[in-house]
This record gives structure tokens, sequence and C-alpha cells, in this order.
């Protein structure tokens, strides 16, 4: 394979007929460039939805109420009802494969109009009242001050923490906005910390960039709203399946709340776990896909390859038959045109592999350039060294069954036949 005589010979013959050689070579660079780019761009894909939940605890799920849809124990169908602050220890209590727990209160949100003001500034935000442990469920990290903590919820602190949106529109850019005050729906609170999420996933909607948390227990008791609670944060042990504590939990929940157990309206959830599953589902489906596109279309390239192959060894019958009458080996013979065809089904496919790796890049360069980067679903197209090795190898195996086929062919011809031949 490694004889300067045969790859002279190899260069010869692809150069008799360059546009022949490059029609055929486009075939296999077109389907190793698509099989690139749609791989790369599935993982860009994958990477702009992972890296907005991957942060996220995957063990969690999340509750809310909803109108019951079947009468029970004397209670009318349709009946509103709330989780109130006993069921918080009750859970504790009874299920004991949850590692965190963390009601929330749902404040006024953006929609309802503007509910801060500083000053002569006024916004409209999603204003939350929360438990320390949900920062364990759903991360944000402190970019000034700190996040609420257990003294706040034991002391009803007025204090809240608020995202990088909220100052941008309440505080001048050169203000520290960390122990100022915002008036909140009438009330004052004064900030603590401004925080940056670490997931795009937001329980309540909205931009989490626009969000303003107080201590849970200060927004009960200065709104005025008793008991209730609005929603429950749960995430299970470490090794125990969140749907098993989901499943528990609303069984509590119904028995303790008067509500039949065959109601599957009334206590609403999320599953992040399920969720994830189907992410991951999702996103392997794709790169499957991409693979048998990709595949299917590199191997209209090969099918292009071998046939050319087979007009060339007609064309070269004569040729080949003097070759073996001066004493040619049809194993020579095989190991010239097999060579030829590895040749060029490499040489054109590296090309597709370098340009598709190339055009990858300058669009990462072009998503890196966008002032928002967090807020792009689409990031980071890239292709795996595995994967790009794993293409080259099936180049090569590629190439040398597009080779064998005319090969086989070329050496079937008696070489009285082949010199015959005109």
């Amino acid at each position: 394979m490694f004889d300067l005589d045969l790859w002279k010979e190899i260069i010869s013959a692809l150069k008799k007929n360059r546009m022949r050689s490059l029609m055929t070579a486009f075939g296999v660079f077109w389907g190793i460039f698509m099989l690139i780019v749609m791989s790369g761009a599935g993982r860009a894909l994958e990477n702009g939805v992972m890296s907005g939940i991957k942060a996220f605890a995957s063990n969690s799920a999340f509750f809310w109420t909803e109108p019951t849809s079947v009468p029970y124990e004397g209670f009318q169908r349709g009946r509103n009802w709330e989780y109130k602050n006993t069921d918080i220890q009750y859970i504790r209590a009874n299920l004991s494969d949850v590692e965190y727990l963390s009601p929330r209160l749902f404040g006024p949100s953006s929609r309802s109009g503007d509910n801060t003001v500083r000053g002569k500034k006024v916004g409209a935000f999603n204003i939350y009242g929360d438990y320390p442990d949900f920062f364990k469920i759903d991360p944000w990290t402190p970019i000034k001050g700190r996040l609420i903590n257990t003294i706040d919820i034991l002391q009803n602190r007025k204090v809240c923490i608020i995202g990088e949106r909220v100052v941008e529109v309440m505080f001048e850019e050169d203000e520290e906005p960390v122990g100022q005050y915002l008036k909140l729906n009438g009330v004052y609170f004064q900030v603590v910390g401004v925080v940056h999420p670490e997931t795009r996933v937001n329980i309540g909607g909205g931009r989490k960039e626009e969000t303003i948390i107080m201590p849970f227990t200060t927004m009960q008791k200065t709104y005025n709203m008793g008991d209730d609670v609005h929603f429950f944060s749960v995430t299970s042990d470490p090794g125990i399946p969140v749907s098993r504590v989901e499943s528990r939990l609303k069984e509590l929940l119904k028995e303790r709340h008067h509500i039949s157990p065959d109601d599957r309206q009334a206590i609403g959830s999320f599953n992040i776990e399920l969720e994830w599953v189907k992410y991951m589902g999702l996103f392997n489906g794709i790169q499957i896909l991409t693979w048998i596109v990709g595949i299917g279309t590199l191997l209209a390239g090969i099918i292009g390859v071998s046939n050319i192959m087979l007009v060339i060894i007609k064309e070269r019958t004569h040729e080949i038959g003097i070759q073996r009458a001066i004493g040619a080996t049809p194993r020579k013979v095989i190991t010239h045109i097999v060579a030829e065809s590895v040749f060029l089904t490499v040489l054109a496919g590296y090309i597709g592999l370098a340009l598709g790796v190339g055009l990858l890049e300058l669009l990462n360069m072009a998503l890196m350039s966008n002032p928002n980067p967090d807020e792009i679903f689409f990031r980071n197209p890239e292709i795996s060294f595995q994967m790009a090795i794993a293409a080259l190898s099936v180049l090569v195996v590629a190439g040398v069954i597009a080779g064998l086929i005319p090969a086989k062919r070329a050496v079937s011809i008696k070489p009285i036949d082949a010199i015959r031949d005109e």
C-alpha cells in the first residue's frame, strides 16, 4: 500500500478525468459534511437546553392545588382548596424519603402591573416567598450580598433578594443595591442580595432575572395570607426515584385534605426526573437520526464511487490485461483498484470533515458574540474526537468496500480477453 509507483499510478489515473473524479468525490464529501454539521447542530441544541436545566435538582418534583374533580365525603366536585403550613411538618413526619422540602408563596406577578417602587422609579416583577432549602433545589448564585437564610425565616425579616434585571430597572448603573430599600406592593423591604439564576426553569413563569424573593414567613404575615401555602418543592433522598415520593406525597395530601384517592386533577405536579429522561431520549433520538441520515447520504456517495470505479475498470480493461500478461498478480490488481477507491473516498471525506468542523466553529463564534449568551437555546455546536475518528474509520471501510466490487470484476476477466478488448 506504500509503494511509491502505486501511488503515482493512482494520481495519474485520477488526473486523466478530473471532472469525473471531482463529481465522484463530491458525493462522499457531501455525505460526511452533512453528518458533521447535523451532528454538531444536534449537540448544540442539547447543550443549549441542558445548560438551562443541568444545575436543577434532577430528583425534584413540584406540587400545586387544582379544583377537585370527584365528589368525596360530602364535598362537591370543583372545590377549591389550599395547602397549609401544617402540611409541611405532616409531610416531613410521614414521608421518610424526602431530602429537601420547600414551600413557596406567589406574590404579585409582573403581569399584574407595577408592584415595585423606589423613589421615582417603578417596575413590574415576579415576587415570591421562599425557604432557604429552595435554593438547593433551584440554585441561585449571589453576585452581591447573600441569599435568604434561616434567621430571616424565624424573625420574619423584611428583606429580599433581587435578580439582575431588577437592578437595571430600579437602580442607577453606579449604585450599590445591597442595603437599599424597595417598596414591594406597598411595603418596604431591604435588599440583601443580587442573585443570578443557574437554570432557566422558572416555577411560576416569567424571566428569572426579573424575580424578587423574600422570606416565606415574611410574605405570609406582611400580606395577610394566613397559613396558606401555594406550592411545594420536594427532592428525594439520593438513590430514591422521585416518582416514588411524588405518588406517596399525593396520597398523604389527598387523605389529609379529604380528597378522593381517585381524583387525578386535584393535585398538579411536575416531575423533573421524568422530564430529564424525556430530554435525554429526545437528544439520543436526534443523534441516531443524524447518523441514519448522514450515513445514508454517505452510502449514496460510496455507491457513486463504486459505480465510477466500474466504469474506470471497463475503460482500462485492455491496460489491466497487459498488466496481467506481463506478470501482475490478481492481488496487485485488486490492491491498486482498492487503494485508488480508498484514496478518493478518504480525501473527499477528510475535506468534508474539515469544512464541517470549520463551519461549526464559525457558528460557535457567532453565537458567543451574542450579548446575552445565557438566553440562547443553541450553544457550543461541536463533535467529539471519538466521532471524528469513527467517521474517518467509516470512510476507510467504505472506500475498501467501494473498491472491492470493481476489483473483483477486473480480475475475473481473463488476461487474453482483456488484451483483445478495444
